[in-house]
């Protein structure tokens, strides 16, 4: 029995939509399709944008959030979180490999997913612990990967945890590679958090001539200040507009930036990212939190001739490009290590 390459066989309600925007999947896995992979689930690791309104609704009580995990997959049969529409990934071991698929996977594998646990149907039997500090989620369950459905092996060099915590984000530093040219003028927003700190890195190695971390407090600033990649550190609120303008004109002589990348993980920071790009530049906005109606029209409301990105978490070679990071980068690697394992 083949299913859809995309996963709609697995759609409950409504009939006819995509896994992910579907309010609904078939998480049965007592049949597994012949191009399914079925895995079993040891970690999940929480969207940013998602994890922080889940911590918010539960008044940071981990029990709080495990129960509100427990509530989302019982109704959506997937880890899709209704207020933030993200998700997030898992690590697990293969299970079973789908007759009709071609792949290099066997039982026993390690893997990690790199599509979104909001599309990825999910079973979970017991939620063992949440990591308030990390955004992980401990759990024993299972899930089925889809034919074009995209995952990695868990390498050998590097510890399941920092793999994990890099490849959550592995998209915001392949898409920091593909937008920043040599002598960019460069902010990164939430420069200081897990996906910030990788797009400052690649920023540099694409030869930004100003790397611009701005982070939102004072608090965790060190960590950016001994970063041998980051030029300037801005402490701003990036959801306070002008006052965020202000700071950076200062470091720029008033000639912003050619490229801004968003990694906030809250929500109201459209603007400032608009206003600190300079004409012509480049914004990526890599946040799930991010309103795409207030940037466009917000763009348009201030006269900025600009382009915005919406930072898709997928691109070739990205799963690559972000764990060459962790093992050319000693300063990001020790940091990680400390932070997520």
């Amino acid at each position: 029995m083949i299913g859809n390459k995309y996963g709609t066989h697995r759609v409950l309600k409504p009939k006819g939509s995509l896994p992910q925007p579907a309010l609904q999947l078939d998480n049965d896995f007592s049949k597994v399709y012949s191009n399914e992979i079925l895995c079993d689930v040891e970690t999940l690791n929480v969207d940013a944008a998602s994890f922080e309104n889940l911590k918010e609704k539960a008044n940071g009580d981990p029990a709080a959030v495990a129960l509100h995990i427990a509530y989302i997959v019982s109704i959506r049969r997937k880890l899709h979180n209704p207020e933030t529409g993200s998700g997030g990934m898992f690590l697990g071991t293969v299970n079973k490999v789908g007759s009709d698929l071609d792949v290099d996977l066997k039982p026993g594998d390690k893997i990690a997913s790199l599509v979104s646990l909001s599309l990825t149907p999910l079973n979970l039997r017991l939620i063992n612990e949440v990591h308030m500090d990390t955004a992980k989620v401990d759990v024993k369950g299972q899930a089925v990967l889809f034919e074009n459905s995209v995952w990695v092996k868990i390498p050998e060099d590097l510890p399941e945890a920092l793999v994990l915590s890099v490849l959550d984000v592995a998209g915001a530093p392949a898409q920091t590679d593909k937008w920043v040219w040599p002598y960019d003028t460069v902010a990164v927003l939430g420069a200081g958090g897990k996906s910030g700190m990788l797009c400052c890195y690649q920023a540099k190695k694409r030869m930004a001539k100003k790397v611009i971390a701005v982070i939102h407090k004072e608090e965790g600033r060190e960590d950016v200040d001994n970063a041998p990649f980051i030029d300037e550190v801005v402490v701003a609120d990036a959801s306070n507009a002008l006052d965020l303008l202000e700071k950076i004109e200062h470091v720029t002589d008033g000639k912003l930036c050619n490229n801004v990348i968003s990694c906030v993980s809250r929500p109201g920071c459209e603007m400032g990212a608009i206003l600190i790009t300079a004409e012509g530049g480049v914004i990526c906005f890599f946040s799930m939190a991010t309103d795409f109606t207030k940037a466009t029209l917000g763009a348009e409301g201030v006269g900025k001739d600009i382009d915005m990105i919406m930072g898709n978490g997928y691109c070739v070679g990205h799963a690559e490009l972000a764990l060459d990071i962790m093992r050319d980068s000693e300063y990001l690697r020790s940091l990680y290590e400390k932070r997520y394992c």
